[in-house]
């Protein structure tokens, strides 16, 4: 029972820390319009923000989990805040030169931190408590990044288009101001964990693989791998559709301005925020792969009403997508390190590569959208989403060890 008590404050920081990185991700789907317009740059250049801060969770990853392998997640977090810092200030320097690729270097940056983050604080979530509620708590932890992402494009709206007037440099001062103070509040939170204890939890391996002297393979764990491949598709998916969310809003003819469609992103996050909890929720009556099914199958259907369909209905389809891909990524995360003991470090690494999925696709939908349309461009999550039904199916099962 002491012990349960002791994971409480822990567990409270630590959520903290997804409400962090998803004020990040908020912001940068509207940088990208933002971007366009005040650094004259194409709808596919533009997507090369998605490509810098997804391809840090790539490249980063894995060494990040090795770091905490060895210095354990309380050293790992700090340095993931550090890091988060030293790339929001650098939006300062970035936006006095009005240089979009020292934008992408700052952007790199403090991606890098957020994969230090993400690799730490996923797993710390599910090994903190009972291995049967494990989704239930990692659903229950990103619920506030989704709060996150709500608020970032509100920001966003509010500052970098609520005066048109300026541009280039001109119209580039909201950005320092922004990134300046996210940049104070990441360091303060910094600071209490550097003045918090914070238990290093051991993972052991299962039961039957002790017995048989056996350890655990990755490679030959399918729901792990599944997983990989899954959340590589979910992320592609998810940052495609943000990333030309703007983009789709105005070209509907129905009188949405950029301000007006950053104001809807908002609203769909808050949307996807809300439906974070209540899948956390409806988790304790259904089982999370079947919702994780369930959910990708009605995504499928609401893409298909965004290609072919045109006006608010659309962006109505567009905007109820955000609900139904809300419980996507943590269950695929929590299902897929699932009973794999001391490896669950190593796996974490390997499924928040995974992420480089929301660096390749978004840039293939911009390829798309400035050849064709943006409406045509979201086929592409369309595909990815039946990934996701597959591996809510069928490729979450965890094979059995014993003879």
């Amino acid at each position: 029972m002491k012990q349960k008590n002791n994971f409480i404050i822990p567990l409270v920081l630590v959520t903290s820390l997804f409400f962090l990185w998803g004020l990040a991700y908020g912001l940068l789907d509207v940088l990208n319009k933002h971007f366009q317009e005040t650094l004259n740059i194409t709808r596919q250049r533009s997507t090369l923000l998605q490509a810098a801060y997804f391809g840090a969770y790539f490249l980063v990853a894995l060494p990040a989990g090795i770091f905490m392998n060895r210095v354990g997640y309380k050293k790992g977090i700090i340095t993931g805040l550090l890091l988060y810092a030293t790339g929001a200030l650098l939006f300062y320097p970035s936006a006095s030169l009005a240089s979009f690729p020292f934008f992408l270097f700052s952007l790199f940056v403090l991606a890098c931190g957020l994969t230090f983050l993400e690799t730490a604080a996923n797993p710390y979530i599910t090994v903190l408590g009972k291995p049967e509620t494990s989704e239930f708590r990692l659903n229950l932890s990103q619920s506030f990044n989704g709060v996150g992402s709500f608020i970032g494009p509100i920001i966003g709206g509010a500052l970098f288009f609520g005066n048109q007037e300026g541009t280039g440099t001109d119209n580039l001062g909201s950005v320092k101001l922004v990134y300046i103070a996210i940049a104070a509040m990441v360091l303060l939170v910094a600071l209490l964990f550097l003045r918090t204890p914070m238990p290093e939890v051991r993972e052991e391996e299962p039961l039957d693989q002790r017995h048989s002297g056996q350890g655990i393979h990755l490679s030959r764990q399918p729901h792990f791998t599944g997983a990989v491949i899954a959340q590589f598709f979910y992320v592609a998916a998810q940052v495609g559709i943000a990333a030309l969310f703007i983009n789709y809003c105005t070209e509907q003819d129905v009188g949405i301005d950029n301000e007006k469609a950053s104001y809807l992103l908002s609203a769909s996050l808050f949307i996807f925020t809300m439906g974070r909890f209540a899948g956390t929720a409806i988790m304790k009556t259904v089982a999370p792969h079947r919702l994780l099914a369930i959910y990708a199958m009605v995504n499928i259907a609401l893409c298909v009403i965004v290609v072919f369909h045109k006006g608010m209905l659309s962006v109505y389809a567009l905007m109820a997508i955000f609900f139904f891909e809300s419980i996507m990524f943590p269950t695929i995360f929590a299902m897929g390190v699932k009973q794999l003991g001391t490896q669950t470090k190593r796996a974490s690494s390997f499924i928040i590569m995974a992420i480089v999925g929301g660096a390749i696709m978004p840039y293939v939908m911009g390829w798309v959208a400035d050849r064709y349309s943006t409406a045509t461009s979201y086929f592409i999550p369309l595909c990815c989403f039946m990934v996701v039904v597959w591996y809510g199916w069928k490729g979450y099962r965890v094979r059995s060890t014993e003879t």
